[in-house]
C-alpha cells in the first residue's frame, strides 16, 4: 500500500522539577517546529506538550505525516533530523512510536457484527 504515512512519536522527558520538565517539553517542542519545511515529503508536523500531569502521560506526542514510505524512511536519516535527535537525546527517558498508512481503514474483527443499540420500551 503507498500513500501518506502517518508517524506519531511520544516521548516522556527528564526533569526532576516541573520547571525542569517544562523547560525540556519546551525545548523538544521548539526543536521539532524547526523542521517545518526543511525535509522534503514532510507534509504535517505538530507537537503537542501534555498538560494534564497524570503519572502515566507523556510529556510530548509529535504527529506528523510524509508523503510515502520512502519520504519517511529519508526522515529517519535526513541530516536536520538527526540534528534534532542528537540535541535532544539527553532529556528523553522513554520513547513510543506508532507508524501507519494515514487514512487507513482498520481491519475488520472475523465475525463482528456492527454493534446495534436495542431501544427499551417501557414495560418490557
Amino acid at each position: 500500500m503507498s500513500g501518506p504515512i502517518r508517524h506519531i512519536v511520544m516521548w516522556r522527558l527528564r526533569g526532576d522539577t516541573p520547571q525542569e520538565r517544562a523547560a525540556a517539553r519546551a525545548k523538544v517542542k521548539s526543536a521539532f517546529e524547526g523542521l517545518r519545511g526543511l525535509i522534503d515529503g514532510l507534509s504535517h508536523i505538530e507537537i503537542g506538550v501534555d498538560f494534564s500531569d497524570v503519572d502515566y502521560a507523556c510529556d510530548v506526542v509529535l504527529v506528523s505525516e510524509f508523503t510515502d514510505r520512502a519520504a519517511l524512511e529519508a526522515y529517519a536519516t535526513h541530516p536536520e533530523h538527526l540534528r534534532v535527535r542528537q540535541e535532544l537525546a539527553d532529556l528523553r527517558i522513554a520513547r513510543f512510536q506508532v507508524d501507519y498508512h494515514a487514512g487507513e481503514e482498520p481491519p475488520a474483527l472475523a465475525g463482528s457484527q456492527p454493534h446495534r443499540r436495542r431501544e427499551v420500551v417501557a414495560g418490557e
